[in-house]
């Protein structure tokens, strides 16, 4: 019974070790994947390209550690990178991965900023996707109280409504978003705030207020080094300018803001400093040149482009879905393989346990039997020993019975003694002068016989007196 116990006993001492090695999580050193994605995001207005080099190299090393939350962050920092690079298809693809590694990770900040970066593919293309991505991220930001989230899609909701024309529902978004970036101080995003409220100033034909904002915006850019929102700048600026006929002006900007755009490698920038190089020489009267960057402009035509792009990117997301859909079947089929090897599993030691609880209830019921025998025993020990004190009690009482009578009997025996020594002395005396008597021949013969035996019958009686003193005590104790 012992070496059952002791079975069982190491059986779940193995089961116990094997489930810990089975759950256990190695938790890797992830500073570098961090680092590198940070690296990566810090470039992207000024080095897409080297965003997406920087991002890619985290992806590799957060894929070896399994490192889901850098895995996510990688595939989303590449597709900001190719989103600059106005490779749209390319980086709604690693958005949809991006999304899928936070998911699994449970990551909802960075599925939220996903979103976020999703709906601002769909900005140019599809409005009320835009919206619907952008307020799924919304909806997650405001859950888990993400500030800088919320104050960067609210500039994002500024520019789908800018683009919709709503531009006083724009600057509510814009000073929404200024506020929470101020109080974040984030000069980054606020220099994008500045500029895209300038852009609305200029489309309300608000110019001093536009230039006011734009040249705000422009040094501020310059400053920190972001080459993009430079470029984007003097766009709106050279616009601006058109429009006040400041032809010189707009013409310093437009070769400023094509260097930058050049310097960050944007085809849409290029494409759109081509259509303001032909409104600003049209405007001029310079029909030549304007003419020369129609063509230009007819080849990479805006509207084929953003149809192109939306479909491109809706075929992605078909393709992704199917994906999604079989990957999801395969992890139903995987789930229901693992609840059935559960199942199993805690079947088997649900019966080794009831294994082990019949044993241990069989052991207490033989305890319990064993107990009882030994109680009655203890009982009939109890007994026994009460008969053997009542016995030994008993013996003590004749023991001390006799020994009194003994002790009286050796009294009476020593009293007798001494009185019989003492009676029996007297005849013998007498007997032995009778005898000394006779050899001197001074006593007769015939009386010195007579009263020879009249001692030895004297002698006698107290023989006699004396056996009957130790053989009758009844007779004794009444004389």
């Amino acid at each position: 019974m012992r070496k059952t116990y002791i079975l069982l006993l190491v059986f779940f001492i193995s089961l116990a070790a094997y489930a810990k090695d089975f759950n256990e999580v190695t938790v890797p050193d992830t500073n570098a994947v961090i680092k590198l994605n940070n690296q990566a995001f810090a470039n992207r207005l000024t080095n897409p390209e080297q965003t997406v080099i920087d991002a890619t190299e985290a992806l590799a090393l957060a894929k070896k550690l399994n490192y889901y939350n850098g895995i996510g962050e990688a595939y989303r920092i590449i597709g900001i990178g190719k989103s600059y690079l106005n490779q749209s298809e390319k980086a709604f693809d690693n958005y949809l991965n991006g999304v899928t590694y936070f998911i699994k990770a449970k990551n909802l900040a960075g599925e939220a900023k996903t979103y976020n970066n999703i709906g601002n593919l769909f900005r140019d293309q599809d409005y009320n996707r835009c919206l619907d991505y952008l307020n799924k991220s919304l909806a997650i930001a405001n859950k888990i109280k993400d500030q800088h989230l919320i104050a960067a899609l609210s500039l994002n909701l500024g520019n789908v409504y800018t683009r919709k024309n709503s531009f006083q529902q724009a600057l509510k978004y814009y000073d929404q978003s200024m506020a929470g970036f101020e109080k974040l101080q984030d000069e980054v995003n606020l220099v994008q705030c500045v500029l895209n409220k300038g852009f609305v100033y200029y489309k309300l034909n608000q110019y001093d207020m536009a230039l006011k904002l734009l040249l705000e915006a422009h040094d501020s850019a310059k400053r920190l080094d972001l080459n993009e929102t430079v470029a984007s700048v003097n766009l709106t600026l050279a616009s601006l300018y058109m429009a006040q006929k400041k032809y010189t002006a707009a013409i310093n900007v437009v070769r400023e803001g094509l260097a930058y755009a050049t310097l960050v490698k944007d085809p849409k920038l290029n494409y759109d400093y081509k259509h303001t190089s032909y409104e600003l020489e049209y405007s001029r009267k310079n029909y030549e040149r304007a003419i020369f960057y129609l063509r230009e402009i007819y080849k990479e035509d805006s509207v084929t482009f953003k149809q192109n792009t939306s479909v491109q990117i809706r075929l992605i997301e078909a393709k992704r879905k199917q994906e999604e859909q079989t990957k999801e079947n395969e992890r139903v089929a995987d789930r229901q393989a693992y609840e059935r090897s559960r199942f199993w599993a805690v079947s088997t030691v649900a019966g080794l346990l009831l294994v082990v609880i019949g044993l241990l209830v069989g052991n207490v019921k033989r305890k319990a039997k064993t107990n009882a025998q030994l109680t009655m025993l203890n009982e009939e020990v109890l007994r026994q020993k009460d008969n053997l004190d009542r016995i030994n009690h008993h013996l003590e009482e004749i023991i001390d019975e006799r020994t009194k009578d003994l002790q009286i009997k050796n009294k009476k025996l020593s009293e007798h003694s001494s009185y019989l020594s003492h009676q029996i002395r007297g005849p013998i005396a007498t007997l032995r002068g009778l005898i000394n008597l006779e050899k001197e021949g001074l006593v007769d013969q015939e009386e010195c016989i007579s009263m020879m035996d009249k001692c030895v019958s004297e002698i006698d009686e107290k023989i006699i007196e004396m056996s009957d003193m130790l053989h009758g005590p009844s007779h004794n104790s009444n004389s």
